[in-house]
Formats: C-alpha cells, structure tokens, sequence
C-alpha cells in the first residue's frame, strides 16, 4: 500500500526519460495506472539495499545495535569453518556493515559492505577455526578440537558467503526481520528475514566481517601464523 509520503514524492519528483512524451508532458492512463506504476517502481527502489536512504537508515540501526555488529569493521574479511555448528533460536536477515572513516580498506564500497546478519541464541560449534590474510601469512585460531566443543551465547556474525549442509526446526520465511521473536537480534522493518526454533549447519563455512557475542567459550584455544588458512 503506498503511503502518503509516497505519494508526495511521487507528485514531486523529475520523471524519468523514458516516461515524458515528445510534447514534454507525462502520459497517464484516465485510471492512473502509469502514476501507480511509477510509485511501485519507485518502492523497489526503495526497497534495495544500496538504496542511498535504506543505507543511511541501516547505519542509524546498527549504530544503535539493532543489528549484529556494534562497531566499525576493519575491512579484512575473515575466513570461519566448523564441522557443525548447532543453535537454537535462530535469526537472518539483510544488513550493512560500516568501516572506519578513511579506511585503507575501503576501496570502491565507500566504506560499506552488504552482510547477512545471522543471530543465534545459543550455539555449539565443533572443531572451529578462524584465519584472516594478513597478506603472506594467516592469523589462524583454532579451537573446540577435543570433547569440549566451543559455545556462545548470542552469537551473531555479519557475513557475505555461508556455505554448508543445513536444517532447521520450525522455520519461517519471509518474516518482516523487525518482528523476529525466535532469537536475540532483529532487524529494519520492511526488510526480508527468516528464522527458526533451532539450526544445524555441518561443513559450515563463512566468510565473515565481524562476530559478537555476549559469552564466547573457547576450549582448547590455539593461536599461531600459518601459511594456509581455514
């Protein structure tokens, strides 16, 4: 349903080429069908995420903590893999991470990078291991590699690439992410989302810009530079 503010940009706005006749006017059907064509048009505008106004509105959510990372990213995308990986209360939805100001990392993102936010209530993860290319060489953790297996409470990563065998209890999809109940995270109104009473990913793979956690447990902790990463 479009809004009253749709409306007003909608009578607002500088059309776009293709919609303006040879005579200079905009051609609308007696039953403004264009017109309505033109605000839809506009609401899937609206609705991407590189969209300037979505982007800004998405830095104000996780400035605020309402998405998962609460921090300036450094840019270096690190590598995360588990052998299984077991939650309950779980949560995905679309989000945007922000650099530092002037970071060397930026490149052409403008600071910004497009992330999938998956928040965890509770989580169990077998033989993780963590590496990030520090150019040469790799930080590489390790840890959850003996009967203990590493643990988190509220986990929530920021990712671009998941990859692994997974099912789900209870699972719901297409949810508006400002009405997930299911974890410990949620996400702007309007925006796609999906979750679930519990997750089981085996061969998790993810490439990954940021983790919190409000308890992170790690037995068997290992850390060293190595030449591969995970």
């Amino acid at each position: 349903m479009a809004s009253s503010s749709d409306a007003t940009s909608s009578a607002g706005s500088t059309p776009e080429p293709s919609e303006v006749s040879e005579s200079g006017s905009i051609p609308e059907s007696p039953d403004g069908s264009e017109r309505r064509g033109r605000v839809r048009l506009r609401r899937a505008a609206v609705m991407a995420v590189p969209a300037t106004a979505v982007a800004a509105g998405l830095m104000i959510l996780t400035a605020q903590g309402a998405l998962g990372v609460q921090f300036a990213i450094s840019g270096m995308p690190f590598t995360v893999t588990a052998t299984n990986l077991d939650g309950e209360g779980f949560a995905q939805f679309g989000g945007l991470d922000q650099m530092a100001p002037g970071s060397p990392n930026e490149g052409d993102t403008g600071g910004q990078v497009l992330v999938v936010v998956s928040a965890i209530k509770k989580a169990t993860l077998t033989k993780l291991c963590q590496s990030v290319d520090l150019g040469g060489t790799n930080l590489l953790i390790r840890a959850g590699e003996g009967s203990q297996k590493v643990s988190a409470v509220n986990l929530t990563t920021d990712s671009t690439e998941l990859s692994g065998d997974a099912s789900f209890d209870n699972i719901e999809i297409g949810n508006d992410a400002s009405t997930l109940d299911k974890s410990h995270a949620q996400g702007p109104k309007g925006v796609f989302s999906q979750q679930a009473d519990t997750v089981h990913i085996g061969n998790l793979r993810q490439t990954n810009y940021a983790t919190t956690a409000a308890v992170f447990k790690l037995p068997g902790l290992k850390l060293s530079f190595s030449d591969k990463g995970c």
